[in-house]
């Protein structure tokens, strides 16, 4: 057995939930930075809010194609947890701690660009921390694993 190739195999589809995964918490962690700082919101109220919506859209993202393969709502939102709900966890976790530690950042207006330089920064750190822990639970057939047998678009899903 070409354990090398299963390695970099599993290694590609943990980029691939990563990538899933930072899809949706970029979308809510923007949105909620971007509603906080314009309403001059506290720095807990503006990151619980993108926090909340990065759980929002990382679900939504994975409810939807599994919607799609026919399951019913219920049983959707219900693989979307047990895909997703790490993931997300980690990411934002790891990308409001770095928001937090680049001086100034969760400070700086909409218009500034330590602001913005910060924010891509913290999801690229959460990209980077994230993949290793998506690749540990895929290879226990948790996390993103949950929701292979109803991902019928994504390539590379089924070699797992």
């Amino acid at each position: 057995m070409d354990h090398g190739g299963a390695q970099q195999s599993l290694t590609k589809l943990a980029i691939s939930a990563t990538l899933h995964c930072l899809t949706g918490c970029a979308i809510g962690e923007v949105l909620g930075m971007v509603i906080g700082t314009a309403l001059g919101w506290s720095t807990l109220s503006t990151i619980v809010l993108a926090i909340a919506l990065a759980f929002v859209f990382g679900y939504s993202l994975t409810i939807r194609p599994v919607l799609k393969s026919g399951l019913p709502l219920r049983a959707a939102i219900g693989v979307a947890f047990a895909a997703d709900t790490v993931s997300i966890a980690v990411m934002e976790i790891v990308d409001n701690a770095v928001m937090l530690v680049v001086p100034g950042a969760m400070e700086a207006g909409l218009a500034s660009w330590l602001f913005w330089v910060s924010l891509a920064f913290a999801l690229a750190v959460a990209f980077v921390v994230t993949v290793p822990v998506n690749r540990w639970l895929i290879s226990r057939g948790k996390g993103h694993a949950v929701v292979h047998e109803y991902h019928g678009g994504h390539e590379g899903h089924h070699q797992h």
